[in-house]
């Protein structure tokens, strides 16, 4: 048996005292408190020094894409590019590199980068005209294609649009290079995954799993698993003996279909990989359901129209998705619900509680809303007496991205975006994440924004409703503990508590002495998992 004791700093853990030492047995933890008390208590113990930093929970994203993360990583990346100039040259920049890659992928673009807000085809032909170029939107929910990309996936004006997307078309009925939620994921993303092989998909998963890890994050939620995301999560298992550099909770995707038994033939799948697959390391925990779209693209459901009179369904059927719904929750699959606009939350709801009724009381019951960006306050005093989980993702705020939503929304409705503090007031618990690639993966500015309500990406930009600004406590809370119970791992990780896994971080910078601007100059120094500890460069 190894005993290590970490002493000579200060240990923080969400709901208890201040604490100087953390004691480590193999893989758990037997004591945290006074170091003097560790010093007698386990005198032969191998002793690191802390040197006065801050030890901490692991970090816990309880909502991100953890392959697609990876591939993100090379392909060009847009989220700061401010004009579309910019996008323009990064594209040539790219194609010049690789002259030979059969085509061009990027992400991360925002639609205020675009002349107007409207990019079609033409714009990308007239940088790239001959090999086809792939841009997804920074929310991930729609795609910005060229006509070679149009040509290549055999998308013309016959082309339906399939249950849940859309082709963006011109006045002619022409596809306008743009395509929207479920076409986004089917035409084109369906084709984009058939192109990677098991090798580069492996190689995708070992870069994000890493920078996790370098970045402080001991535990991760993979939403929307898909059979490729399985394949190479399973060979890196494999490849650990058993373990990974973090763990990893998965949530199956559930796409809807055309009928109700193709829908439920996901969920029987899902029940079938949440059998196989449940150790500390690797582990289904239920299902993953896309109910609205984003507000930058006017998709998500809301009660009342966008600024420009658009006013989109949800993407579910409602009979449809309380039937998915409630088959998960008989099976004791626990769901998470991609819910962005107020109506999107009320359907979403709707079904959970048509599961309870059907199906009956269940103490373990714990379903999941995933975003819930706009919330009308009905949304949050049902969510909170249903015991759902509010899972949602600071650097969504991030005042960098959020310039579209004023335009769009075009109304009062901005000042109730991401109004964390109004669901632990009416007794919700909060979850925090990323959702990356989406947005950057990295913990720690993602708790400045929470703290702060300001910019990450441009810390001079003005806060984004700063009424809504958390203590630090409560943001790390969000990111560590509440963020394990969101995800059925409260009994043995998120806190350091003994008896608990030995998932904890050491910063460089003890934020609660520094402030929050400290939080975006931050690093991990040392990542231990599991009681396996990585030296971490500052």
């Amino acid at each position: 048996m190894t005993t290590v004791h970490y002493r000579g700093g200060r240990v923080f853990s969400p709901g208890s005292t201040w604490a100087e030492s953390v004691v480590v047995q193999d893989d758990r933890i037997v004591f945290v408190g006074d170091a003097d008390v560790a010093d007698q208590r386990f005198e032969r113990a191998e002793v690191v020094d802390l040197h006065g930093r801050l030890t901490m929970p692991g970090f816990i994203d309880a909502h991100t894409h953890i392959v697609g993360f990876g591939e993100s990583l090379a392909q060009i990346d847009l989220l700061d590019a401010g004009d579309l100039a910019e996008i323009a040259r990064r594209i040539t920049a790219f194609a010049g590199a690789d002259p030979a890659a059969p085509r061009i992928v990027g992400h991360g673009w925002l639609y205020t980068a675009i002349d107007g807000g409207r990019p079609t085809r033409a714009l990308l032909d007239a940088v790239e005209p001959d090999r086809p170029v792939y841009l997804t939107a920074n929310d991930q929910h729609s795609s910005w294609l060229n006509s070679a990309a149009l040509r290549e996936l055999g998308i013309d004006s016959s082309t339906p649009d399939p249950i849940g997307g859309q082709i963006g078309r011109d006045a002619a009925g022409e596809p306008d290079g743009m395509l929207y939620e479920a076409a986004s994921l089917q035409l084109m993303r369906t084709f984009l995954d058939a192109q990677v092989t098991d090798q580069q998909r492996d190689d995708a998963l070992r870069l994000a799993l890493h920078r996790y890890r370098a970045d402080g994050v001991t535990t991760v939620v993979d939403m929307a698993t898909t059979d490729d995301d399985l394949g190479a999560l399973e060979r890196a298992l494999a490849a650990g003996d058993g373990r990974l550099p973090v763990r990893v909770a998965m949530h199956w995707l559930v796409e809807q279909r055309a009928t109700d038994a193709e829908n439920l033939a996901q969920v029987a799948r899902a029940v079938e990989l949440r059998a196989r697959l449940d150790s500390p390391w690797l582990s289904v925990r239920g299902i993953k359901l896309m109910v609205d779209g984003v507000i930058d693209s006017c998709t998500a459901a809301m009660s009342h129209p966008f600024a420009d009179g658009s006013h989109p369904d949800p993407l579910w059927d409602r009979d449809a998705l309380t039937a998915v719904v409630v088959a998960a929750d008989a099976a004791g699959l626990q769901i998470a619900m991609h819910a962005i606009g107020d109506a999107a939350s009320d359907l979403a709801l709707d079904a959970l509680e048509q599961a309870a009724i059907r199906n009956g009381p269940r103490a373990t019951r714990r379903h999941r809303l995933e975003h819930l960006e706009y919330v009308a306050p009905h949304n949050v005093e049902r969510l909170a007496a249903l015991g759902v989980v509010a899972s949602m993702q600071p650097v969504h705020s991030d005042p960098a991205i959020g310039e579209n939503w004023a335009a769009v929304l075009g109304d009062h409705r901005v000042e109730r975006g991401f109004a964390w503090p109004e669901f632990t007031d009416a007794g919700a618990v909060v979850a925090f994440g990323t959702d990356a690639p989406t947005a950057p993966n990295a913990p720690l500015p993602n708790m400045f924004i929470a703290t702060t309500r300001r910019s990450a990406i441009d810390p001079t930009l003005p806060p984004n409703n700063p009424r809504y600004a958390l203590s630090m406590a409560e943001a790390f809370a969000h990111g560590t503990s509440d963020a394990a119970y969101a995800s059925q791992m409260e009994s043995f990780t998120g806190r350091l508590t003994a008896g608990y896994a030995a998932d904890f971080i050491v910063l460089d910078t003890d934020s609660f002495v520094r402030g929050p601007d400290s939080l975006l100059v931050a690093r991990p120094v040392i990542h231990v998992v599991g009681g396996r500890r990585t030296s971490l460069p500052g």
